[in-house]
């Protein structure tokens, strides 16, 4: 038994052992080759839950059979068998010790690490039956690494083949089925969309970027398109090259970043049309990632150079600096966690895919680093700050990796994984307020094949049919937090949250007509027709004319009010881009006067 006593106050090394993934060298520390052997560093030791069953089952039969040669040998040298047996293995003379068996049970409860979702059941058959969208052309085939597929609760958006041009499909996500052939498409674009983002805040507004070095927003009726879509709402134009990233601001109405070929990053106000800040000079090199922090004032990105920053985009500073987060040479993805960490995805110098964890406040080493495989497709992160879990999509995969991230080490928790039979062209993540509720779905996502869009439910099984509250904390709102004045002001607002329970419901915005009722550019076509939206807007105007009347305000003519408000309206936008562009110019003249004295 003394055998078997060892082998147990050895659990945790050999538990470690069994569960560490390969690691990659990490800088500072002493240098280890990379292999398929297990090398433990000081500051990035990690450990992944990976078969977790098959580990525990293999730690208990060595622990078996370890004490069975620990019996064999007393009874040889005692001659007869030790006392205390009481438990008998089939088709064996002799068996275990009691206070093996008890070791052995509280060694299985120790090993598995407790999770509130457990191993979430994943499905596209029972939960979502025939609820597959088919469509009659094909998904994109552009060589660009973006997901081709944007979700919010009312609609799905996915980037097609198209002739002549760049065109998306738009269909209300309550319709599944075959997609008819004649069924419109957004199709104002000269050249292929490379990227499609829904708003926050509006679940109508799509933002599309092309490499027509354009990127332009539409305006989508709630039952869906009845005819083709050409002529954009809004058109921004300031990339010399592509445009293939948008990031929306999470909490400031109609803020939009987008990022192209030309290095180049742009914030945008999309209801003025507005070209807020450039940040030109902050990347050497093509921009893979772009992602907001929770608040959004700050941005992490990750670059050609291999470099992950983090940037104040209205300062145009960078904060922070950390070469060479990945070594290989692959595309790299990078998210702000709601904690202030950053999840980053790339390639090792082996070209193994890896996943690592980072502290904005010390980016010197990982806090984690896991190594998973050797595929090439580039690994998509999709995080979920409710349940803070990361589902990691790889392009040309056939599985779909989810982890949790925690505060205890090892910080990243792999759970479980979703496999099917045919690989995914890319994936939409459909945002927690139109998941349901009343079947404890966490996540939903909507895997892309060559003609048609898999729904994939994540439920957490449980047996009350009640409201599950730790499983649905409040979630960002579709109300924006801050108007885009007030950002570009200097204020920062955590996101407006909701509850869940009962279902979400999404109420009327006071904002919501904001970027509807927009006049054009002057740079845009003077003869384009006004938008659906913008004719109808006087209608929904009416009634609240009407109630002010009501209310004491008869003297004062309508046409009066409507010209006052106007003018309010115009001082308050003129008055946020002069304070934007005095702190411009402010941090021009301190550039200027950097180089006069030889700084730079």
């Amino acid at each position: 038994m003394r055998s078997v006593v060892s082998l147990i106050n050895m659990t945790g090394s050999v538990w470690d052992s069994a569960q560490s993934p390969k690691h990659s060298p990490v800088k500072g520390a002493s240098s280890v080759c990379v292999s398929s052997h297990t090398h433990t560093h000081t500051h990035a030791r990690t450990r992944t839950r990976t078969h977790t069953h098959f580990i525990n089952i293999i730690i208990i039969i060595i622990i078996i059979a370890v004490n069975r040669l620990s019996i064999h040998a007393e009874s040889i040298g005692t001659g007869h068998a030790p006392p205390g047996l009481r438990c008998r293995l089939p088709g064996h003379g002799r068996g275990l010790s009691y206070c093996c068996w008890r070791r052995i049970i509280f060694i299985g409860l120790l090993l598995s690490r407790p999770s509130l979702f457990g191993d979430p059941f994943s499905s596209k058959e029972r939960l979502l039956k025939n609820a597959s969208y088919v469509f009659p052309a094909r998904v994109s085939r552009v060589t660009w690494d973006t997901s081709l597929c944007a979700v919010n609760p009312k609609f799905i958006a996915v980037i097609i083949e198209a002739g002549g041009g760049g065109a998306f499909l738009v269909v209300p996500i309550s319709k599944s089925g075959r997609v008819d052939q004649s069924s419109p498409t957004v199709c104002g674009h000269a050249a292929p969309v490379l990227d499609i983002q829904w708003s926050p805040h509006d679940d109508n507004i799509i933002a599309s970027a092309s490499e027509d070095c354009t990127v332009k927003l539409w305006q989508i009726p709630d039952g869906g398109l009845t005819s083709p879509m050409t002529e954009a709402i809004v058109t921004l134009e300031g990339h010399s090259k592509r445009v293939g990233i948008l990031a929306w601001h999470p909490t400031a109405f109609n803020i939009l970043l987008t990022a192209g070929c030309d290095n180049v990053m742009c914030v945008w106000n999309v209801g003025t049309g507005e070209l807020v800040y450039q940040l030109s000079d902050s990347h050497p090199d093509l921009i893979y990632s772009v992602g907001w922090n929770k608040d959004g004032s700050a941005i992490c990105t990750v670059c050609k150079d291999k470099a992950l920053r983090v940037i104040d985009p209205r300062r145009n500073t960078v904060l922070k600096v950390r070469e060479k987060v990945h070594d290989g040479t692959r595309p790299m993805r990078a998210v702000f966690l709601s904690d202030g960490k950053i999840l980053t995805t790339g390639f090792s110098r082996m070209s193994e895919r890896q996943l690592a964890l980072w502290d904005t406040k010390d980016l010197s080493e990982p806090m984690a680093v896991q190594e998973m495989d050797t595929s090439n497709g580039v690994l998509l992160p999709f995080y979920d700050p409710d349940t803070n879990m990361v589902y990691l999509c790889g392009k040309g995969d056939c599985t779909i990796r989810y982890f949790e991230v925690t505060d205890e080490s090892p910080y990243v928790h792999f759970l479980s994984l979703y496999s099917s039979k045919e690989p995914q062209k890319g994936a939409g993540f459909l945002s927690k307020r139109g998941v349901d509720v009343n079947k404890c779905e966490i996540a939903r996502f909507y895997k892309l094949h060559e003609r048609k869009v898999e729904p994939i439910s994540m439920t957490v099984p449980r047996k009350s049919d009640l409201f599950q509250g730790d499983l649905y904390p409040d979630t960002a709102s579709s109300e924006p937090a801050l108007l885009a004045e007030e950002w570009i002001a200097g204020r920062d607002a955590p996101p407006l949250l909701v509850s869940l329970s009962g279902g979400y419901a999404a109420p009327p915005s006071k904002h919501r007509d904001t970027l509807r009722s927009k006049p054009r550019l002057a740079s845009q076509d003077s003869g384009a027709h006004p938008t659906a939206a913008a004719t109808k807007e006087p209608e929904e105007e009416a009634p609240r004319v009407a109630v002010r009347e009501t209310e004491g305000n008869a003297e004062r003519p309508k046409r009066e009010d409507d010209v006052l408000n106007e003018l309010l309206a115009e001082m308050k936008a003129l008055r946020a881009v002069v304070l934007a562009q005095s702190q411009r110019i402010e941090l021009l003249e301190r550039q200027l006067a950097r180089i006069e004295d030889g700084d730079v």
